[in-house]
C-alpha cells in the first residue's frame, strides 16, 4: 500500500468523502429507484453515482469515438474501476463474474445497479445469464460484458472466452467494442490501478487509490459495423478490434 503511507494525509481526507458518497448513493437509490426499479432506472442511478465516487479519486476521464446508448458493449478489463468509468460516460449494465456480489460494498452496488452475475465453472448458469443479456437487450438496455473472464495489468488483452457472446450473433441490437486505460502520475498503474493479481484484496487496493493524486482514465469506443454470426470468431473479431484501440491510445 505504497500511496497509503507516501500520502496518508490524502487518504484520511478521501475516505471520509468516498464513504459519504457511497452512502448518498444508497438514499438517492431509495429515492429515485427502489424496489421495483427498470434497468434504466439503475443504470442512470448508476452514472450519476459513478460519477461523484470519481470525484473522489480526482479521476480525470476522456472518452472517444462513437459512445453506445443501448446494445452490447465489449471492453477489456482492467479491475473494478472500469465500471465506475465506463458508467460514468453512460447509462449501462453490466456482467460481472459471481464473486464480484460477495464483495464488501462494491458488491452491495453491483446489486442495484442491475448487474447480472455469471458462474463460469456452471455451465447451465451461463446459459440463464445469456437469456438475462438478451432479456435486457431486448428492454434497449446498454449491456457490458468483459469477455476476457478475468482482469489484467493491461500490457495485453487476454483471449475472448465466447459463451456469453450468442446474444450478439443474432444481430438485432447494435454491438459496440471499447479499450480502456489508465495513468497515474505517483505510482505503478498494472499495481496501483489494474485489480488483477489473486493477492490483490479490495480494500487495500481502494484504500491505495485513494492515495493517487490524480488517476487519468481513457476509453475509445468503435461500433462494429460488420459482425460475424458465429459467437467464436466474433470473439477473434472483437479481440482483434479492441487491439486495434489498444494500439491507438499508446
Amino acid at each position: 500500500m505504497k500511496g497509503l503511507f507516501r500520502h496518508p494525509v490524502r487518504v484520511a481526507y478521501r475516505l471520509p468523502w468516498l464513504l459519504t458518497e457511497f452512502a448518498l448513493a444508497a438514499i438517492n437509490y431509495a429515492r429515485w429507484c427502489g424496489r421495483n426499479a427498470s434497468g434504466s432506472q439503475r443504470a442512470v442511478w448508476m452514472q450519476k453515482s459513478s460519477r461523484r465516487i470519481l470525484r473522489v479519486l480526482n479521476a480525470q476521464i476522456r472518452a472517444s469515438g462513437t459512445v453506445p446508448k443501448s446494445g452490447l458493449l465489449v471492453s477489456n478489463h482492467l479491475g473494478y474501476v472500469d465500471i465506475l468509468v465506463i458508467a460514468s460516460v453512460t447509462p449501462a449494465m453490466f456482467v460481472a463474474k459471481r464473486e464480484v456480489s460477495g464483495w464488501p460494498v462494491f458488491g452491495f452496488f453491483a446489486k442495484l445497479g442491475g448487474t447480472l452475475f455469471v458462474d463460469r465453472e456452471r455451465r447451465t448458469r451461463v446459459g440463464h445469464t445469456t437469456g438475462e443479456i438478451d432479456a435486457a437487450l431486448k428492454d434497449g438496455s446498454l449491456v457490458v460484458l468483459f469477455p476476457e473472464g478475468t482482469s489484467s495489468d493491461g500490457k495485453a488483452v487476454l483471449p475472448f472466452k465466447s459463451s456469453l457472446l450468442e446474444p450478439a450473433t443474432h444481430q438485432v441490437n447494435a454491438l459496440f467494442a471499447s479499450h480502456v486505460q489508465y495513468k497515474i502520475e505517483d505510482g505503478e498503474v498494472g499495481e496501483e490501478a489494474c485489480y488483477w493479481r489473486d493477492e490483490h484484496t479490495l480494500v487495500p487496493h481502494l484504500l491505495n487509490l485513494l492515495g493517487k493524486k490524480t488517476v487519468h482514465a481513457e476509453v475509445r469506443f468503435t461500433q462494429m459495423r460488420e459482425a460475424s454470426t458465429d459467437r467464436k470468431e466474433l470473439a477473434k473479431q472483437l479481440h482483434s478490434e479492441i487491439l486495434r484501440l489498444k494500439e491507438a491510445t499508446v
